[in-house]
């Protein structure tokens, strides 16, 4: 069974008028698990379109979207959201943080929507949360948290399901640069220890540094920019030697 996130020639038409217009022209990509992958583009290429088929938010009119080897393009609307609840995981441009939960049950109310919460899933929430270095801020709410907290956070409540792929949509939008790096750098660091596949959208060209593979959306149209992120560099490095 293929592991991690295959999309095979994703087509999404919208109606504008009488004209049928491709938001996202044939997109493919495999994303394996323990890899970080990055898609640049300017406004308007159809990124926020791609997260969202990948995220099953919104489903493609052509094409085949495929988690850890099953088809979700056929599910319904319930299985559809079971899918986003136990297996993505999204990191948004803002944190998207309950404001009158403290820090832990930011997590829990994550485990609370997908049944019971258990002793052992306190346990995880709370080895997860002192791993991203909020050890020391379990029982503080977010308006106690700064930029970097907050998304800390919503590292932590990304992973707290055990999901197959992590989406980040613009996860440094709200950031300092010293923040950003450390908040991307985490995220990085998450997806290869635990070994999950990861596609970050960003405008953000210093945070490429932690990707593995990096493709821009241009025009609906997705392509691998050669050279750029870290695989892409140790691989030219190899075939040089």
């Amino acid at each position: 069974m293929t592991k991690g996130l295959q999309m095979s020639k994703i087509t999404k038409y919208y109606a504008e008028g009488s004209n049928r217009i491709a938001a996202l022209d044939h997109v493919s990509i495999s994303v394996e698990p323990g890899e970080f992958v990055a898609v640049v583009g300017p406004s308007g290429s159809g990124k926020s379109t791609f997260l969202s088929i990948a995220g099953a938010l919104l489903k493609a009119s052509e094409g085949e979207v495929e988690l850890n080897g099953h088809h979700i393009s056929t599910l319904t609307a319930k299985e559809l959201a079971n899918v986003r609840l136990q297996e993505i995981g999204f990191i948004m441009q803002s944190s998207n943080l309950v404001p009158y939960l403290n820090v832990l049950d930011q997590l829990l109310i994550i485990k609370r929507i997908s049944g019971k919460v258990e002793r052992e899933d306190k346990v995880f929430a709370t080895k997860l949360l002192e791993e991203l270095g909020l050890g020391s801020k379990l029982r503080s709410f977010p308006e106690e948290l700064s930029g970097g907290e907050k998304q800390r956070t919503a590292i932590a409540r990304a992973l707290i399901n055990n999901p197959i792929i992590i989406l980040a949509d613009e996860p440094t939008a709200s950031l300092d640069t010293k923040r950003a790096h450390e908040v991307v750098s985490l995220i990085a660091q998450e997806v290869n220890s635990r070994q999950k596949a990861a596609i970050m959208v960003t405008h953000d060209e210093r945070m490429l540094e932690y990707c593995d593979k990096v493709y821009r959306m241009e025009d609906g149209k997705l392509s691998l920019q050669q050279g750029i992120g870290r695989r892409n560099r140790i691989q030219q490095e190899m075939s040089s030697i």
